[in-house]
């Protein structure tokens, strides 16, 4: 695809200060504090640009899918050897799908998105170590889908609000939930027993991809560990919520990352 012609950025994109300070919030860069300083601003620079697609497909008014192709263009414009136009992508410039579906069928349907949004960054961020081998991305992504999976449970509220359902539509009949119910005050307790469901499940895919750890060394070891970590303590918050997603996000304490962390480096060893 051929560079764009160089326009300013359409008004109604997400304010790009707005799209960073979530992007150095949010659960998955947490382990960027380990990662140091150059990684840092590498990493925090692909999540800004994660941040954005997402922000964009999900919250940004007006055409979403015009947004998302002005986004890809300004995207080719730095492949290109151009500066692009957003500030976002200026700042992703060094490091070097038009989201409609709203609900997803199945596990596989939701996996099947997350691997367009989540994994990804996983890979670019082993890229960033010089450790992107296709044994470490298969592990990779099985540490994003938990961390995607992970922040659609705290978010199920806020993303019902919205008009999005990311829990499988499978799951909802299987533990006698309806959509609707993800509009009440407080979660029900067949509710809480599909968000238990599905917490599981997270746990599982971050036992499946933490061995990656193992395979990693120095400052990528400690990032992926942070990962997995904040993932494990994300979901060990929503479990001491009693899965009650609906009156508050459950958002776990620094102690209780840092209780994570130092038990996910201890398996490690």
């Amino acid at each position: 695809m051929s560079a764009p012609v160089a326009s300013a950025p359409p008004p109604r994109l997400p304010d790009p200060e707005r799209v960073m300070a979530r992007a150095g919030g949010e659960n998955f860069p947490v382990a960027g504090l380990l990662a140091g300083r150059r990684r840092s601003e590498h990493l925090l620079a692909i999540y800004g640009f994660a941040r954005l697609v997402d922000d964009t497909g999900d919250e940004a008014d007006g055409d979403r899918g015009a947004l998302l192709a002005w986004i890809e263009g300004d995207l080719d414009r730095l492949y290109d050897g151009l500066a692009p136009m957003h500030p976002t992508m200026r700042r992703l410039a060094p490091t070097g799908r038009d989201q409609i579906v709203d609900r997803y069928a199945t596990l596989d349907a939701l996996l099947d998105y997350c691997r367009l949004s989540a994994a990804p960054v996983g890979e670019l961020v082993l890229d960033v170590f010089g450790a992107a081998t296709p044994d470490r991305i298969e592990l990779s992504d099985q540490v994003c889908f938990a961390l995607q999976i992970c922040e659609h449970l705290q978010d199920v509220a806020e993303d019902r609000r919205r008009g999005r359902v990311y829990l499988p539509l499978e799951d909802l009949d299987r533990f006698g939930c309806t959509v609707d119910d993800l509009s009440a005050s407080t979660a029900s307790p067949q509710l809480r027993a599909l968000l238990a469901f599905e917490v599981e499940r997270a746990r599982s895919l971050l036992d499946a991809g933490a061995p990656l750890i193992r395979r990693l060394r120095g400052r990528a070891a400690l990032a992926v560990a942070g990962f997995v970590a904040g993932g494990r303590a994300a979901l060990n918050a929503i479990e001491h919520a009693d899965y009650d997603v609906l009156s508050l996000r459950p958002r776990p304490s620094r102690e209780a990352f840092g209780l994570a962390l130092a038990q996910t480096i201890l398996e490690r060893r």
